[in-house]
């Protein structure tokens, strides 16, 4: 594994030691970032379940200004210390311990808006639609802002919900990404729509 473009290029990533984590291939690293990038100017990311760091640290390298990196696993987190020490990013990264969907919670007490977020957590955890809810419940997207979900091929995220609209879904053998976009007019209008029919019934 390697940072594939910008101001890192080329230097080496180290992966989590074991089996536990999955990391994401170079092939498909170079499909997420042509197409959600493939440079950025300025931005916050936010990585989810992080793994190696790898995602964070290609769209700091791309040109993001900082990223939030989370994981529960120990050794993950470590990895991702060594990753963002070896490509020079330590200092404008955030890296926690810490649950998904609590990391997100203490995250909106902080008043921060992302650009940017990564969700590829283990196929096993249905997890993906609980953490969209809550992304778009504590205000945590800048409008226009752009979720990228690695994902068993055999799921699906394509129907229009929280203020989220599909863009695109590709697939790799037995995983797919696939691509939303926030905008916070579509989730006023879909606030608006539930508080008519509430008021309907």
């Amino acid at each position: 594994m390697r940072v594939i473009s910008g101001r890192a290029k080329g230097r080496p990533l180290k992966a989590v030691p074991g089996m536990g984590t999955r990391p994401t291939t170079d092939k498909v690293k170079e499909a997420i970032f042509s197409m959600i990038g493939p440079y950025f100017d300025g931005g916050m990311a936010l990585d989810l379940f992080a793994g190696t760091g790898g995602l964070s640290i290609e769209a700091m390298s791309r040109g993001m200004d900082r990223a939030v990196l989370i994981d529960m696993d120990k050794k993950a987190i470590d990895t991702v210390r060594h990753n963002l020490q070896a490509t020079g990013f330590t200092e404008q990264a955030e890296v926690y311990r810490n649950d998904a969907l609590r990391a997100l919670k203490a995250l909106s007490k902080r008043d921060l808006r992302f650009e940017l977020v990564f969700l590829d957590p283990p196929y096993r955890l249905k997890v993906i639609h609980d953490l969209l809810e809550q992304l778009t419940m504590e205000k945590l997207l800048q409008d226009g802002a752009r979720i990228v979900i690695e994902h068993d091929a055999e799921d699906r995220y394509e129907e229009p919900l929280y203020g989220l609209e599909h863009i695109r879904r590709a697939e790799y053998g037995e995983t797919a990404v696939t691509i939303l976009r926030y905008s916070a007019e579509e989730e006023d209008k879909s606030e608006t729509e539930l508080d008519e029919g509430a008021d309907e019934r």
